[in-house]
Protein backbone atom coordinates (compact mmCIF):
# COMPACT_ATOMS: atom_id res chain seq x y z
CA UNK A 1 0.00 0.00 0.00
CA UNK A 2 1.36 3.29 -1.04
CA UNK A 3 0.92 6.24 1.88
CA UNK A 4 1.85 9.94 1.38
CA UNK A 5 2.27 12.51 3.30
CA UNK A 6 -0.13 14.63 5.22
CA UNK A 7 0.36 18.07 6.55
CA UNK A 8 -3.08 19.84 8.43
CA UNK A 9 -3.09 23.61 9.01
CA UNK A 10 -5.93 25.41 11.02
CA UNK A 11 -6.31 28.79 9.72
CA UNK A 12 -8.31 31.95 10.11
CA UNK A 13 -10.04 32.96 7.17
CA UNK A 14 -7.43 35.89 6.53
CA UNK A 15 -4.80 33.03 6.22
CA UNK A 16 -6.67 31.52 3.87
CA UNK A 17 -7.53 34.21 1.38
CA UNK A 18 -3.76 34.97 1.50
CA UNK A 19 -2.52 31.69 0.95
CA UNK A 20 -4.84 30.89 -1.31
CA UNK A 21 -3.54 33.85 -3.52
CA UNK A 22 -0.03 32.40 -3.24
CA UNK A 23 -0.85 29.33 -4.30
CA UNK A 24 -3.54 29.86 -7.19
CA UNK A 25 -0.81 32.55 -8.57
CA UNK A 26 1.76 29.67 -9.11
CA UNK A 27 -0.50 25.75 -9.03
CA UNK A 28 -3.06 24.72 -11.44
CA UNK A 29 -6.16 24.34 -9.90
CA UNK A 30 -7.53 20.33 -9.50
CA UNK A 31 -9.42 19.47 -12.78
CA UNK A 32 -12.20 18.15 -11.02
CA UNK A 33 -13.89 21.48 -10.04
CA UNK A 34 -15.02 24.06 -11.93
CA UNK A 35 -15.10 28.24 -11.66
CA UNK A 36 -13.40 30.27 -8.69
CA UNK A 37 -15.46 28.83 -6.08
CA UNK A 38 -14.61 25.22 -6.18
CA UNK A 39 -16.79 22.68 -4.94
CA UNK A 40 -18.49 21.19 -2.08
CA UNK A 41 -17.61 17.88 -0.40
CA UNK A 42 -19.89 15.82 1.38
CA UNK A 43 -19.09 13.02 3.42
CA UNK A 44 -21.08 10.21 5.58
CA UNK A 45 -18.77 8.40 7.75
CA UNK A 46 -19.15 5.05 9.36
CA UNK A 47 -18.08 3.49 12.81
CA UNK A 48 -18.78 0.40 14.17
CA UNK A 49 -20.79 -0.11 17.56
CA UNK A 50 -17.75 0.40 19.76
CA UNK A 51 -16.96 3.65 17.75
CA UNK A 52 -13.69 2.69 17.44
CA UNK A 53 -12.85 5.12 14.49
CA UNK A 54 -13.57 8.06 16.77
CA UNK A 55 -11.83 7.26 20.07
CA UNK A 56 -9.15 5.81 17.53
CA UNK A 57 -8.79 9.27 16.81
CA UNK A 58 -9.20 10.98 19.74
CA UNK A 59 -6.58 8.71 21.01
CA UNK A 60 -4.47 10.08 18.23
CA UNK A 61 -3.66 6.58 17.64
CA UNK A 62 -0.57 6.11 14.97
CA UNK A 63 -2.49 3.48 12.40
CA UNK A 64 -6.25 3.85 12.31
CA UNK A 65 -8.66 3.47 9.44
CA UNK A 66 -12.10 5.59 8.05
CA UNK A 67 -14.66 4.57 6.28
CA UNK A 68 -16.65 7.30 4.33
CA UNK A 69 -19.28 7.45 0.75
CA UNK A 70 -18.39 10.91 -0.47
CA UNK A 71 -20.28 12.81 -3.18
CA UNK A 72 -19.34 16.07 -4.54
CA UNK A 73 -21.81 18.88 -5.08
CA UNK A 74 -24.75 17.45 -3.66
CA UNK A 75 -25.21 15.06 -6.95
CA UNK A 76 -25.43 11.22 -6.93
CA UNK A 77 -24.31 11.07 -10.22
CA UNK A 78 -20.81 10.00 -8.90
CA UNK A 79 -20.92 8.03 -5.54
CA UNK A 80 -17.27 6.99 -3.70
CA UNK A 81 -16.91 4.26 -1.32
CA UNK A 82 -13.77 5.06 0.28
CA UNK A 83 -11.50 3.52 3.05
CA UNK A 84 -9.15 6.06 4.26
CA UNK A 85 -5.63 4.96 6.21
CA UNK A 86 -3.63 6.96 8.53
CA UNK A 87 0.00 5.97 9.53
CA UNK A 88 0.61 8.74 11.71
CA UNK A 89 1.52 11.46 8.92
CA UNK A 90 0.92 9.63 6.13
CA UNK A 91 -2.29 8.14 4.08
CA UNK A 92 -3.38 6.15 1.56
CA UNK A 93 -6.85 5.80 0.13
CA UNK A 94 -8.74 3.01 -1.41
CA UNK A 95 -11.60 3.97 -3.65
CA UNK A 96 -14.44 2.29 -5.73
CA UNK A 97 -17.57 3.85 -7.52
CA UNK A 98 -21.02 2.26 -6.05
CA UNK A 99 -24.58 2.48 -7.52
CA UNK A 100 -27.43 4.73 -5.50
CA UNK A 101 -28.76 1.31 -4.58
CA UNK A 102 -26.09 0.05 -2.94
CA UNK A 103 -25.23 3.34 -1.47
CA UNK A 104 -28.98 3.05 0.21
CA UNK A 105 -28.38 -0.59 1.00
CA UNK A 106 -24.93 0.44 3.17
CA UNK A 107 -26.75 3.06 4.90
CA UNK A 108 -29.37 1.00 6.24
CA UNK A 109 -26.94 -1.57 7.96
CA UNK A 110 -26.78 -4.19 4.87
CA UNK A 111 -23.85 -5.46 3.06
CA UNK A 112 -23.64 -4.97 -0.40
CA UNK A 113 -22.46 -7.74 -3.66
CA UNK A 114 -19.11 -8.08 -4.18
CA UNK A 115 -18.54 -8.59 -7.68
CA UNK A 116 -14.67 -8.52 -7.20
CA UNK A 117 -13.57 -9.45 -3.71
CA UNK A 118 -10.15 -8.39 -2.53
CA UNK A 119 -8.63 -8.07 1.32
CA UNK A 120 -8.24 -4.51 0.25
CA UNK A 121 -10.95 -3.53 -1.55
CA UNK A 122 -13.48 -0.70 -0.04
CA UNK A 123 -16.30 -3.05 -0.53
CA UNK A 124 -14.87 -6.17 1.11
CA UNK A 125 -13.95 -4.10 3.89
CA UNK A 126 -17.46 -2.10 4.34
CA UNK A 127 -18.80 -5.81 4.67
CA UNK A 128 -16.69 -7.36 6.80
CA UNK A 129 -16.94 -4.46 9.07
CA UNK A 130 -20.86 -4.37 8.75
CA UNK A 131 -21.07 -8.22 9.07
CA UNK A 132 -18.26 -8.68 12.09
CA UNK A 133 -18.60 -4.93 13.82
CA UNK A 134 -21.50 -3.53 13.34
CA UNK A 135 -20.39 -0.87 11.26
CA UNK A 136 -23.44 1.84 10.74
CA UNK A 137 -23.64 5.79 9.60
CA UNK A 138 -22.71 8.11 12.42
CA UNK A 139 -22.45 12.02 10.67
CA UNK A 140 -22.64 13.82 7.33
CA UNK A 141 -19.49 16.12 6.68
CA UNK A 142 -19.76 18.75 4.53
CA UNK A 143 -17.38 21.35 3.30
CA UNK A 144 -16.83 23.71 0.56
CA UNK A 145 -13.10 22.83 -1.50
CA UNK A 146 -10.76 24.56 -3.28
CA UNK A 147 -7.84 22.33 -4.57
CA UNK A 148 -4.34 22.67 -6.57
CA UNK A 149 -1.60 20.48 -7.47
CA UNK A 150 1.48 20.24 -8.61
CA UNK A 151 2.62 16.64 -10.58
CA UNK A 152 6.19 16.60 -9.19
CA UNK A 153 6.01 15.08 -6.17
CA UNK A 154 1.97 14.30 -6.70
CA UNK A 155 1.53 17.55 -4.71
CA UNK A 156 -1.88 18.36 -3.78
CA UNK A 157 -3.22 21.30 -2.04
CA UNK A 158 -6.57 21.74 -0.53
CA UNK A 159 -8.37 24.83 1.30
CA UNK A 160 -11.50 23.34 2.96
CA UNK A 161 -13.44 26.01 4.32
CA UNK A 162 -17.37 26.06 6.39
CA UNK A 163 -16.94 22.34 7.60
CA UNK A 164 -19.88 21.62 9.02
CA UNK A 165 -22.17 18.83 9.85
CA UNK A 166 -25.44 16.82 10.00
CA UNK A 167 -26.41 13.78 11.56
CA UNK A 168 -29.48 12.52 10.13
CA UNK A 169 -27.59 9.88 8.44
CA UNK A 170 -30.35 8.31 6.69
CA UNK A 171 -31.11 11.27 4.57
CA UNK A 172 -27.87 11.57 3.32
CA UNK A 173 -27.67 12.44 -0.80
CA UNK A 174 -31.24 14.41 -0.10
CA UNK A 175 -31.54 18.02 -0.98
CA UNK A 176 -31.98 20.45 1.39
CA UNK A 177 -30.18 19.09 4.45
CA UNK A 178 -29.41 21.32 6.68
CA UNK A 179 -25.90 21.74 8.34
CA UNK A 180 -24.78 23.39 11.65
CA UNK A 181 -20.99 24.72 11.83
CA UNK A 182 -18.51 23.27 13.23
CA UNK A 183 -16.69 25.36 16.09
CA UNK A 184 -13.96 28.34 15.36
CA UNK A 185 -15.18 28.51 11.43
CA UNK A 186 -13.57 25.42 10.21
CA UNK A 187 -11.43 26.42 7.97
CA UNK A 188 -8.52 23.81 7.36
CA UNK A 189 -5.02 23.89 4.70
CA UNK A 190 -4.16 20.07 3.64
CA UNK A 191 -1.11 19.42 1.58
CA UNK A 192 -0.39 16.21 0.56
CA UNK A 193 2.44 14.98 -1.20
CA UNK A 194 4.58 11.47 -1.85
CA UNK A 195 7.90 12.07 -0.03
CA UNK A 196 9.63 16.00 0.02
CA UNK A 197 7.21 18.70 -0.57
CA UNK A 198 9.59 20.82 -3.14
CA UNK A 199 11.16 24.19 -1.32
CA UNK A 200 9.31 26.78 -3.20
CA UNK A 201 5.81 25.22 -1.79
CA UNK A 202 6.55 25.20 1.41
CA UNK A 203 7.99 28.80 1.34
CA UNK A 204 4.66 29.75 -0.19
CA UNK A 205 2.83 27.85 2.50
CA UNK A 206 5.12 29.53 5.36
CA UNK A 207 2.41 29.37 8.36
CA UNK A 208 3.32 32.32 10.38
CA UNK A 209 0.41 31.99 13.01
CA UNK A 210 -0.94 28.68 11.86
CA UNK A 211 -1.33 25.64 13.88
CA UNK A 212 -0.29 22.48 12.29
CA UNK A 213 -2.66 19.93 13.99
CA UNK A 214 -3.82 16.18 13.98
CA UNK A 215 -7.02 17.53 12.29
CA UNK A 216 -9.56 14.93 11.83
CA UNK A 217 -13.08 16.50 10.36
CA UNK A 218 -14.83 13.62 11.35
CA UNK A 219 -14.28 13.67 15.41
CA UNK A 220 -15.18 17.66 15.42
CA UNK A 221 -18.09 17.08 13.32
CA UNK A 222 -18.99 14.13 16.06
CA UNK A 223 -18.42 15.58 18.89
CA UNK A 224 -20.83 18.53 17.55
CA UNK A 225 -23.39 16.26 18.52
CA UNK A 226 -22.13 15.23 21.84
CA UNK A 227 -21.95 11.19 22.65
CA UNK A 228 -24.26 9.15 20.88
Amino acid sequence: MEYRAEDKFLCSEQEMRILQSRIGAVLKPDSNQSGDFGYQVTSLYFDDIADSCLIDTESGVGLRQKYRIRIYNRSLRTIKLEVKYKRYNRVSKKSTDITEEQMRTLISGSCIEDKAPAADSPVTLFNAAISQRGLRPRVIVEYDRKAYVFPSGNVRITFDRRVRANKNVEQFGNDGLLFEPVKDGGNVLEVKYDEILPGFIAQLLEPGNMNQAAFSKYRMCRELFGPG
